[in-house]
C-alpha cells in the first residue's frame, strides 16, 4: 500500500440512505484532478450498475479478488469516467458472507489483496461501497480502510442508527485495525421545507460535532433518476443541487485534509 493512497469505506448498516450514491459521485468528483478506485463491496451491485458496468458485463470482480484470491489487476474495470477505475460486484458475491467463513484470515482479505497489488500505487483515493449490514463483507472493507465516511440520512431513527455504525468502527479498530477513523458523518436527503431534517440535523451536529460535514445532500429528483442512466448525477445534469452539493462534498473532504 503507497503512502498517497487514502481507502474509505462508505458503511453503514442501514440501507436506503444515499451510500452507494455517495461513492459514485464522490469518487466521480474526485477523479477530475485524482485517479480514483471503486470497489463495489455490496452483492446488489448499484455502484457498477450506476456507473454504466451492467451487470451481465461485468465478469470478475469483488468476489474474485476475496474468495479465489484474484489479483486487483485481473478483476479492474474500465467506466465512462476518466481517471475512475471500478470492481464491479460479480454475480457470485451473495455468496461470498458464506464462504469466506471457512477461508484462512476471513477478515483480512480485501486488505491483503490491496496490499500486494502494484496497482495500488496509481490511485489517490479508494472508496469502499459496503452492504447495508455488518456481516464479513463490510468487516473485510472496515479492516482494509484507513477511515470511515458513515451518510445518515435525516430522519427520525438517525441517531439510533448511526450509533451502531460508531460502535462497530471501535470494535474493529481495538481488535483489527488500529488505525481505523471516522472520516466523518454525512447527512443526506436534507429537505430544507421539513423542520424534522432540521431537528435531525442539529441532533446530529449536536452528538457528534466536527465529524459531521458542513456539506449536507439534499433531496433532488436528479440524484434518483442519474443510476438509471447508468451514469453519477455529477455527469448526468452538472448543475442540479445534488451534483452541486457532491461537488461541494469533495473539496470539503480535501479540504479537510484527511484524505
Amino acid at each position: 500500500m503507497t503512502p498517497r493512497s487514502r481507502i474509505i469505506a462508505l458503511a453503514n448498516q442501514k440501507g436506503g440512505v444515499g451510500k452507494t450514491t455517495t461513492a459514485i459521485n464522490l469518487a466521480t468528483v474526485l477523479a477530475a484532478e485524482h485517479h480514483v478506485l471503486l470497489v463495489d463491496m455490496d452483492p446488489q451491485g448499484n455502484a457498477s450498475t450506476g456507473l454504466g458496468v451492467e451487470r451481465t458485463a461485468r465478469g470478475t470482480g469483488t468476489y474474485a479478488m476475496l474468495v479465489d484470491g484474484a489479483a486487483l489487476g485481473a478483476v479492474l474495470c474500465d467506466t465512462a469516467v476518466p481517471n475512475l477505475k471500478l470492481v464491479p460486484a460479480d454475480t457470485d458475491l451473495a455468496g461470498a458472507e458464506v464462504e469466506l467463513v471457512a477461508l484462512p484470515d476471513r477478515e483480512h482479505r480485501l486488505r491483503e489483496a490491496l496490499a500486494r497489488a502494484p496497482e495500488m500505487a496509481d490511485f489517490d483515493y479508494v472508496f469502499l461501497d459496503c452492504p447495508p449490514s455488518l456481516g464479513l463483507l463490510t468487516l473485510n472493507a472496515l479492516v482494509a480502510a484507513d477511515s470511515v465516511m458513515v451518510p445518515l440520512q435525516t430522519e427520525f431513527f438517525a441517531l439510533e442508527g448511526v450509533s451502531q455504525i460508531t460502535q462497530t468502527i471501535e470494535r474493529v479498530k481495538r481488535a483489527l485495525n488500529p488505525r481505523l477513523a471516522l472520516e466523518g458523518i454525512l447527512l443526506t436527503m436534507y429537505d430544507r421545507r421539513n423542520n424534522l431534517s432540521e431537528l435531525v440535523a442539529q441532533d446530529v451536529r449536536g452528538f457528534f460535532k466536527d465529524k459531521v460535514f458542513e456539506t449536507m445532500i439534499p433531496r433532488n429528483i436528479r440524484i434518483t433518476e442519474a443510476p438509471s442512466h447508468g451514469l453519477p448525477v455529477t455527469v448526468y445534469d452538472a448543475r442540479s443541487p445534488g451534483a452541486l452539493a457532491y461537488l461541494a462534498l469533495g473539496a470539503e473532504l480535501k479540504r479537510r485534509g484527511v484524505a
